[in-house]
């Protein structure tokens, strides 16, 4: 059996659905430690579906972009900074993920040049979910209440959300068959082996 009818029948990292990814993320997150897996799976979901919903809004204005070789070992494919605001791109896990993709047999859901183009997506939505009308939404979206005094009711900030919705919304612009959150778990757990050494 081929490692990619290995990966489709079911086994590796693609036997885990996107939403469990997403809530084992949430889970790792220190401020989720000891959470319902079902509440870590129900906001996984909705984080997701609220960012595949911004994709129809449009791709965020083009941000500078300045590509660097250092991802693998700090564990990034992207990352936004916001003063000015730029993507840094990490092109040795780009590379690595393209070559995880053809090696799990994965580019029907990641086509070539995909992981690329979702890394600047995901990045570019993040000034929305930082700083736009779109914080509060997600939000509002989650219903995870900080605070409640009679009819008064504080939401608070779900720590990951954010970064799930950016790969919803990645996912959806991009028009991939799988979130971009299965090659970031297959990646940390291609890298796992060679830090251990």
């Amino acid at each position: 059996m081929t490692r990619r009818t290995a990966t489709r029948a079911g086994t590796g990292p693609a036997a885990v659905d996107d939403v469990e990814y997403g809530a084992r993320f949430l889970g790792s997150l220190t401020l989720h430690e000891g959470r319902d897996p079902a509440l870590l799976r129900h906001w996984a979901a909705t984080a997701a579906a609220f960012g595949a919903a911004l994709a129809p809004a449009g791709t965020p204005a083009p941000l500078r972009i300045v590509e660097r070789e250092d991802g693998l070992e700090r564990g990034l494919l992207a990352r936004y900074t916001s003063k000015p605001p730029t993507v840094e791109l990490y092109m040795d896990s780009v590379d690595a993920a393209e070559r995880l993709v053809a090696a799990y047999g994965w580019r029907e859901w990641f086509p070539a040049g995909s992981v690329r183009a979702a890394a600047l997506a995901h990045e570019a939505v993040h000034e929305r979910l930082h700083h736009g009308p779109e914080r509060t939404a997600l939000k509002e979206a989650l219903g995870h209440t900080a605070l409640r005094l009679g009819r008064l009711r504080v939401l608070a900030h779900v720590a990951g959300a954010e970064e799930l919705a950016a790969h919803a919304y990645a996912q959806s612009v991009c028009g991939l068959g799988r979130s971009p959150l299965l090659l970031s778990a297959a990646l940390a757990a291609s890298a796992a082996p060679a830090r251990e050494k």
